[in-house]
């Protein structure tokens, strides 16, 4: 049954709606349009002057404003009769019927199985079809019906419909179709869905595809705009990489509706054993997305998928959303760490003490004992820094990470100047600048171009290291990083830092550079100054701690306190972690849900770390049946050293795959990356209609998102189309009956408003 609306409508102005917003306006007489405006110009200024001069004769009994209201409505009369005698006209293209295609796309996927109000949006969409709208558009035109979900398929009846498709895509059914259909007359497209699509959106090309035939689609959204309870998981931030028995944290993206101001518990699982982390967390407004961290280790070395999840809220009906899975590619090789020392002090003694028990970082150190003698320790052969301090390339970026304590500037040659800063920006390592009497500015390190390596501008003078108490705490952005972790728990952790031993040194590290972050700050008593300063560089990163007075914090202590050693275990990882080797391979997505394409990508760098343009690259793929796959990666003419290949995982799993470079049939190097390929997933998100896309789909294409129960006015409506075989319709607008009512309301009201005024 049509609204009472739109039939007051088309009894008003003939037409429906979708005729006006459709069709074009025009005046179907000879006359020239300038004498019509010609005309309404005369008329208007010739009742200007009458009622001027009415108003004279009447005196001062009719004021000019109720004058002027005479002259509106008197002029408005003569306009519309005017206007009619030029014969307004609607010239709107029809389609011609029995001639065209309507394309009718009923979304079978999944999230149509939802159950709401006692019917699944499935069985909604076909009583809404088979309740009249479907029949009239079979009197009028040839239908043809789909089913869609990953992909598009014709069917006959509504029987052949079965929602158990894993995802929904509606760009690609929309595209298929329009390739599928480009030599008949489609009219329009009718899609029934609530538009949870697993892709991104509808993509440019497809829209301007459908324009380019004048094709409009026509939406109708199915299920609740907004569910409740329920709580779902947007995004899970964590390192892709990291060192066995890392600590490293996640910060899991969520937002839930219908329990704000309610808790729940956040967890971390093992795939295949138990809890690693657990957390209360509070809920914020309904449809805030809300991020809080998780602290875990991630064990031994492997691939490992850890699956972060929200316990149910009461009620909830759909708990399948509350849980994401991530994967980890946590790695045993050990990582060298070169550190330079100009004199011994207890902060050297005791950072090597806190290394002595990490097995995936090595601590190599060199400390300068007399003017022209070196101490070395952590060596495994005495040819290694027999020379001092690396002068080649191929001996320093052997090294993921390097330390430089109370050494000044001008203890290295410029060549040595040169090869640090080639270490962080071009090799990717890490760097970490400690404060002590010949460091930062009092070394100094402000008057060289290694300056622009640090993430603070030091300040322009000496004497900034002093032997002075100073109490630490954290900042914000501390709080929230993993190298500051001692508790598992922020506010804890915030207040532990606090209850640290004073530092028996500080050193004023000048003004935080606009990128860099200030992980903590030092008290002196006299002001506040930062502490622990971090910024990324280049491919690298480097970090300033503006003190050499952190080993308090182990003779202070309680025997059992591993502060002091967790600190230091956990900047150094942080510093070496993420060092790239020479072949470093990537994925454009590791989580395929519901999709096996798979974009795999890979830098290759030669020996001093420059790109290798000249490599062959073959990736070697594993996966869960056990068999082993080779994929050649070809360079990208765009960027050098790069190289891509593209691959199908056709079964769910978890896969591996291995990268080799090759010069000829020496080997460059190779590196490791991993993806999990998980079907059943995606409709699980995102369930509640998804208005916004649908609506825009339509409005993009000249179509109109219609509610269910709007579905009666559609026949009548799409057939206002430019699509397929059209004929163009004039029709008359001189005769409507809201021109006529028009006209006669106006009539009325100036005879009613003279014999109020007095003035008939």
């Amino acid at each position: 049954m049509r609204s009472f609306g739109a039939i007051v409508f088309q009894l008003l102005f003939k037409y429906p709606a979708a005729a006006f917003s459709k069709g074009e306006l025009i005046l179907l007489s000879g006359w020239p349009r300038w004498l019509l405006l010609l005309l309404i110009l005369a008329v208007s200024a010739g009742l200007a002057l009458l009622i001027r001069s009415r108003m004279l004769r009447a005196g001062p009994g009719l004021r000019f404003s109720r004058a002027a209201v005479i002259w509106l409505v008197e002029s408005l009369v003569i306009v519309l009769l005017l206007i009619l005698l030029w014969r307004p006209a609607l010239v709107v293209a029809e389609l011609k019927p029995q001639q065209n295609i309507i394309a009718v796309l009923v979304d079978d996927s999944r999230s149509m199985t939802i159950a709401e109000d006692g019917a699944t949006r499935e069985a909604r969409a076909i009583q809404a079809l088979e309740s009249g709208p479907l029949a009239d558009l079979q009197r009028k035109f040839q239908t043809r019906l789909y089913r869609f979900d990953t992909g598009l398929s014709r069917i006959t009846n509504f029987d052949e419909l079965e929602p158990s498709g894993p995802a929904t895509h509606i760009n690609d059914g929309l595209k298929q179709l329009s390739q599928e259909t480009s030599d008949l007359p489609v009219g329009a497209i009718l899609l029934l869905s609530d538009g949870s699509d697993n892709t991104g959106g509808i993509d440019r090309d497809t829209i301007a595809a459908l324009r380019e035939r004048r094709i409009p689609v026509h939406t109708v959204g199915f299920g609740h705009e907004h569910v409740s309870p329920d709580v779902e998981i947007e995004n899970v931030e964590v390192e892709s990489r990291a060192l066995a028995d890392s600590r490293i944290a996640a910060v899991v993206t969520f937002r839930q509706r219908g329990c704000a101001g309610c808790k729940a518990m956040l967890r971390v699982r093992a795939t295949n054993g138990g809890t690693l982390s657990v957390r209360e967390v509070t809920f914020g407004h309904d449809g805030d997305i809300q991020g809080e961290a998780l602290v875990f280790n991630v064990g031994p070395a492997g691939e490992r998928p850890f699956q972060f999840s929200i316990d149910p809220l009461p009620g909830e009906e759909n708990a399948s959303n509350n849980n994401l899975v991530r994967v980890v590619d946590v790695r045993a090789d050990k990582r060298s760490v070169l550190y330079v020392e100009g004199e011994p002090r207890w902060e050297y003694k005791f950072i090597r003490r806190a290394e002595d028990d990490d097995p995936d970082v090595r601590l190599l150190s060199m400390v300068r004992t007399t003017e022209n003698k070196v101490y070395r320790q952590g060596i495994e052969n005495p040819n290694e820094l027999a020379d001092g301090f690396p002068s080649r390339s191929d001996d320093l970026f052997g090294y993921q990470g390097l330390i430089i304590g109370s050494v000044e500037l001008n203890y290295f040659t410029l060549e040595q100047q040169s090869l640090i800063k080639q270490f962080v920006d071009r090799r990717g390592g890490g760097l970490l600048f400690l404060g002590g009497r010949f460091a930062l500015a009092d070394g100094g390190w402000s008057s060289s171009g290694l300056a622009d390596l640090l993430p603070v501008v030091l300040p322009n003078r000496k004497d900034t290291f002093k032997r002075d108490p100073a109490s630490v705490e954290l900042t914000p952005a501390g709080a929230g990083s993993i190298i500051c972790r001692l508790e598992e728990d922020q506010d804890r952790n915030t207040q532990r830092w606090r209850k640290l031993p004073y530092l028996m040194n500080y050193q004023d590290p000048g003004t935080p550079k606009p990128g860099a972050a200030v992980l903590a700050e030092m008290n002196t008593g006299r002001d506040k100054l930062p502490l622990l300063i971090t910024e990324n560089y280049g491919r690298g990163r480097t970090a300033v701690l503006a003190s050499g007075g952190t080993w308090r914090w182990k003779m202070s202590l309680p025997l059992e306190d591993q502060s002091h050693a967790t600190f230091w275990r956990q900047l150094l990882r942080w510093l070496v972690t993420d060092t790239p080797g020479r072949v470093t391979a990537s994925v454009a997505n590791p989580m395929l849900l519901d999709d096996g394409h798979v974009q795999l990508s890979a830098q290759v760098r030669t020996e001093d770390y420059q790109p290798e343009s000249n490599a062959s690259v073959e990736a070697h793929i594993s996966g869960p049946d056990d068999g082993s796959t080779a994929v050649e990666l070809t360079p990208d003419p765009s960027t050098p050293g790069l190289y891509k290949g593209e691959w199908m995982a056709d079964t769910p799993g978890l896969y591996t795959a291995e990268v080799v470079a090759k010069l000829g049939e020496t080997e460059a190097g190779r590196d490791s990356v991993s993806f999990d390929r998980m079907d059943g997933v995606a409709e699980n998100f995102h369930t509640e209609q998804n208005r916004e896309l649908l609506q825009k789909l339509s409005e993009q294409t000249g179509g109109r998102y219609w509610r269910p129960q709007e579905l009666s006015k559609l026949p009548s409506e799409i057939s206002y189309s430019e699509a397929g075989i059209t004929v163009h319709e004039t029709e008359d607008l001189w005769n409507l009956p809201a021109t006529f009512l028009l006209i006669l309301s106006l009539t009325c009201a100036e005879w009613l408003l003279r014999r109020r005024w007095g003035i008939v």
